[in-house]
């Protein structure tokens, strides 16, 4: 049996479209879950220590302007902000589980929240490209755009009628109606 929010007739190419969006989003879930759990491990440490060892284990400078902004971050950083990260972290990461189950079950919620989730991310995405054009900038554009309009172009398939459940009240044949 069907769930009436379930979108009934996609393609098998259509579906695993959807599969690959689902799975994008469950990806970013798994990140920043995984920034989240990063963040619990700095409660209580000092953080611009642990900075300072990140641009040295890496070879960056320290006289970078970067790495001191990096490093002038790191210095702010308190354990209340931290477990405000954390849950921030915590409720996107569900928010990215949610819509990847949705759209990997094909719910019509869950293609409504990619596309509204995408679509706002857009202003920002412009803003950044603005501040100069780079391949990782290019790229998340142009990706966010593809998972938008594919999710616009989901919401207005012919399929509309398809996800209402049957009322039972038909009109018998032959009634004249």
């Amino acid at each position: 049996m069907s769930s009436s929010a379930t979108k009934p007739g996609l393609h098998p190419a259509q579906r695993r479209l959807l599969r690959l969006v689902a799975s994008f989003e469950f990806t970013k879930g798994i990140f920043v879950f995984l920034i989240g759990l990063s963040a619990i491990l700095l409660v209580h440490k000092d953080a611009w220590v642990i900075a300072e060892s990140l641009l040295a284990l890496l070879h960056i400078s320290t006289d970078r302007h970067s790495a001191q902004l990096f490093l002038d971050f790191a210095d702010d950083i308190t354990d209340a902000r931290l477990w405000t990260a954390v849950r921030l972290a915590f409720a996107y990461s569900a928010l990215r589980f949610a819509e990847a189950y949705g759209l990997w079950k094909q719910r019509r919620w869950a293609e409504w929240f990619a596309f509204g989730s995408g679509t706002l991310l857009i202003p920002l995405e412009i803003r950044e490209l603005m501040r100069g054009i780079t391949i990782l900038r290019s790229v998340v554009f142009v990706g966010n755009l593809m998972i938008v309009f594919y999710m616009l172009y989901l919401l207005r398939s012919g399929r509309r009628g398809a996800a209402l459940p049957s009322t039972g009240a038909e009109t018998p044949a032959g009634s004249g109606k």
